[in-house]
């Protein structure tokens, strides 16, 4: 008698990292929100400290706008095909 041999696996594990870049109405407002925030932490820091902060700086510039070029094509992907 051959008896049955089960593999677990996690469910759909791969996938998590990818529902990061599906953008949602919450997400959006999250990165509005945040990038307001983050310019005038940035103001109010370079204000305070009398010197550029380049953290707050990167993140409007850089970071936003990255995630925004992948998640939106993304996205449309997942929603369309």
């Amino acid at each position: 008698m051959v008896k049955e041999q089960t593999i677990i696996t996690p469910k759909h594990s791969y996938n998590k990292p990818m529902k990061l870049f599906k953008l949602t109405w919450k997400k959006a407002w999250i990165i509005v929100v945040g990038g307001f925030l983050a310019i005038i932490l940035h103001n109010l820091i370079t204000a305070l400290l009398g010197f550029e902060e380049p953290v707050f700086f990167l993140l409007v510039t850089v970071g936003i706008p990255l995630y925004l070029i992948i998640a939106i094509p993304y996205s449309l992907w997942k929603k369309y095909l």
